[in-house]
């Protein structure tokens, strides 16, 4: 695993804890698991799903009661980003504000990495 010790990977707004609070209630989920996967016009997109069991392998970040879940081969794409919910007069999302991007596409849906 990619981490500091008593470093989170990921931190999460108090917009985007709000929102994660609201569709665990909802979804009777145990959170949300983020990740990357292969895909988009630049290379890699984010993923994130709801999670029904944690993985023992993946990297827990609790905050104000929202759980996000980093898959294990997303860990260190994803160490320092910060998660954020924006919300727009056309549109709502979470944002992922991560400092390993080297490039995205104009759709903003899909990021670049640098060699790892």
């Amino acid at each position: 695993m990619f981490a500091i010790p008593g470093k989170q990977a990921v931190t999460i707004t108090d917009r985007a804890a709000s929102q994660i609070r609201k569709l665990m209630q909802k979804g009777e989920t145990k959170g949300l698991r983020v990740g990357v996967k292969k895909g988009g016009c630049a290379g890699m997109e984010y993923t994130m799903n709801y999670v029904d069991e944690v993985d023992p392998l993946d990297e827990v970040v609790e905050q104000d009661g929202a759980r996000v879940m980093i898959a294990p081969m997303a860990q260190m794409f994803l160490f320092g980003t910060e998660i954020d919910y924006t919300t727009s007069l056309l549109e709502s999302g979470f944002a992922f504000n991560n400092p390993n991007v080297t490039e995205a596409c104009g759709c903003g849906e899909s990021i670049k990495f640098a060699d790892m």
